[in-house]
C-alpha cells in the first residue's frame, strides 16, 4: 500500500523559497518503491548532471536523496544515500550513529532520475531480501539535503525530532511498513 509523503526544511537552516518535496514509498512483499517528487523554484538548487553511477561516500555534502530502514525493535539500522548524479551508497548501522559500514549486500542501486525546468523526480525500487527479512516489520525515516545554488545547505525531513538536523535520530523513523 502506497503512502504518501511531503518532506518540511528544518526550521533554522536556509531553504530555497517555493520548493517543495513530496512523494510516495510502499513495501509490496519485500520490494521497496520510493519516489521524490521536487517541485518549485528548482533552479535554485544545485542539481548534479548525470553521470556513469557509481558508489561514492560523503553525497550528502550536496543534494541528495536520503532514506532510513530499521527494523522494528533493532537499534540497527540502514542509510541509503541517492544523488542526482547518479550516485549511491548504503550504509548499515548497529546502534544510533554507531558501526558505520558499507552495505555489502548492494553492489548496486539503479534509480531514475528526470529533470524538468520546474521539477525534478527520482524513482527507486529495491529489493530489500538481502538485508531485511518479508516478516520484519520496518520503521523507515525520509530524508533529503538540499545545496542551493548560493551554497546554502538546508536539511528536509518528515519529522525533525532534534534541537539540531540530524536524520539519523531513531524516533524519526515514523513510516511503519
Amino acid at each position: 500500500m502506497a503512502q504518501t509523503f511531503s518532506l518540511q526544511p528544518f526550521p533554522s537552516t536556509q531553504a530555497p523559497s517555493n520548493l517543495k518535496i513530496t512523494g510516495n514509498i510502499a513495501r509490496n512483499e519485500n520490494l521497496l518503491t520510493i519516489s521524490y517528487n521536487l517541485l518549485g523554484d528548482i533552479q535554485q538548487v544545485d542539481i548534479a548532471s548525470p553521470e556513469t553511477p557509481q558508489r561514492k561516500n560523503e553525497l550528502w555534502l550536496d543534494t541528495c536523496f536520503e532514506f532510513f530502514l530499521g527494523a522494528e525493535n533493532s537499534p540497527g539500522y540502514w542509510e541509503f544515500n541517492l544523488s542526482p548524479a547518479g550516485h549511491w551508497n548504503t550504509y548499515r548501522f548497529d546502534n544510533y550513529r554507531q558501526g558505520m559500514q558499507e552495505e555489502t549486500a548492494f553492489t548496486t542501486l539503479p534509480f531514475n532520475v528526470k529533470h524538468n525546468p520546474d521539477s525534478f523526480d527520482l524513482a527507486l525500487d529495491i529489493d530489500l531480501t538481502k538485508i531485511i527479512s518479508i516478516a520484519q516489520q520496518i520503521e523507515v525515516a525520509i530524508t533529503t539535503v538540499i545545496k542551493s545554488t548560493n551554497g546554502d545547505v538546508s536539511y528536509w525531513a518528515l519529522s525533525h525530532k532534534g534541537a539540531e538536523p540530524n536524520f539519523h535520530l531513531r524516533e524519526s523513523f515514523i513510516l511503519e511498513m
